[in-house]
């Protein structure tokens, strides 16, 4: 951990003071099915205010999301001749795409603030429907399981720990 880093907002300060929670973490994964992934976490990146990514890369294409652009989706289709291959932009702002019907006409977006009501409409949805909820409190454990792991992997530097 480094000590002292106080430009979050991308503004540098003179006043510094211990830090009590990591500055960066990487890990890597291997699942189950035989997938690889990689985590990061950081404080450092400048210009990022909340790039939350998520990429899936398989053998017939890639997906990608990130929260700083919450309205897109960039969608790779590996079946494609690499004479037209690239990535499209999708912007998720059709009736048509999981949850849009239910706010704003065609083309205006979504903000932060919507996925919160997205989130309690599914549950009390699920909950009027007598159908588990999803994530569960299960799926949350598992979460925290795979960050012990992650933790006492990096304090014992034992290299790969299961879960």
């Amino acid at each position: 951990m480094a000590s002292g880093f106080s430009g979050l907002s991308g503004t540098a300060s003179d006043e510094t003071g211990p830090v009590t929670v990591d500055d960066a973490a990487t890990f890597l994964a291997n699942f189950n099915d035989g997938a690889i992934g990689v985590f990061e976490a950081t404080r450092f990146a400048y210009g990022r205010k909340n790039a939350i990514r998520i990429e899936i890369n398989g053998s017939l294409g890639s997906l990608a999301f990130d929260f700083e652009d919450m309205n897109v989706l960039h969608y790779f289709d590996a079946t494609e001749s690499a004479e037209t291959a690239g990535f499209r932009r999708i912007v998720v702002t059709e009736p048509e795409h999981a949850y849009v019907a239910n706010w704003w006409p065609a083309g205006h977006g979504l903000g932060y603030e919507h996925g919160f009501t997205h989130q309690a409409v599914d549950l009390i949805n699920a909950i009027a429907r007598n159908e588990p909820a999803t994530p569960t409190f299960a799926d949350g454990l598992q979460v925290q399981k795979v960050l012990d792991a992650v933790e006492r992997s990096s304090v014992a530097r034992a290299g790969w720990t299961s879960v």
